[in-house]
């Protein structure tokens, strides 16, 4: 398997990043935090002079940020931040259910030491979280992203990378309408706990019953 494959998706550090994932990152971010709201122009003049970006590497992480249905291209028409269908979240929620369970049960067996000592600093991390947006949502984005890292399979990484960003921006335009922020975010302790525990089967379950609150919870205020 590729070196491609298998390395991580979006999270390396910044001093290994090619101009290519800087630009990609840089645009998913402004995507995801709706800094960049659905159905909006993606300009490559203004962006690419507002975020520091060269036009080729912006060139690329579009085509990127398309295939992962972030972006849509309208030849002679432009680049646009695709639009929100709430009703695609049912759908999203039940990839997220088969697969979220078995990456984390794919995580607590295979996670080398040094990944289960970054997960516990996510554990604390998690305790101290405060209640905003900006902050719940970055926590939440690492726990998940460091979980998919470990299962050590670059497939479901990306597959689940892609689809956790997708309910990320659902749960972006619905934050302030939740009633049930805290408990949803204390929900990550007890899931990294089993990975760190190499518990596969309570990772598992935890994982399937978190992707099922933040389903019912967004179903309550549609």
């Amino acid at each position: 398997m590729s070196e491609a494959v298998n390395s991580p998706s979006g999270d390396s550090s910044p001093q290994r990043l090619s101009q290519a994932e800087r630009a990609y990152l840089t645009l998913r971010e402004e995507i995801l935090s709706l800094r960049l709201a659905p159905g909006s122009p993606v300009q490559e003049e203004a962006l690419t002079r507002e975020l520091d970006l060269g036009r080729t590497p912006f060139r690329e992480a579009v085509k990127r940020l398309a295939a992962e249905s972030l972006v849509a291209i309208y030849p002679r028409r432009g680049t646009f931040v695709t639009e929100v269908n709430i009703t695609d979240h049912a759908l999203i929620a039940d990839v997220r259910r088969r697969l979220e369970g078995h990456a984390a049960r794919r995580a607590a067996e295979r996670a080398t030491e040094a990944e289960r000592t970054e997960l516990a600093e996510l554990v604390e991390l998690v305790e101290r979280v405060p209640e905003q947006p900006d902050s719940v949502m970055d926590v939440d984005a690492r726990v998940h992203r460091a979980l998919y890292r470990c299962t050590h399979n670059g497939y479901l990484e990306s597959t689940l990378g892609q689809y956790y960003n997708l309910a990320l921006r659902i749960w972006g335009l619905f934050f302030d309408r939740l009633d049930d922020v805290t408990s949803h975010v204390a929900e990550h302790t007890e899931l990294l706990k089993a990975v760190i525990a190499a518990d596969a089967d309570r990772a598992d379950r935890v994982a399937v019953n978190h992707v099922d609150h933040f389903e019912n919870s967004i179903r309550q205020v549609l």
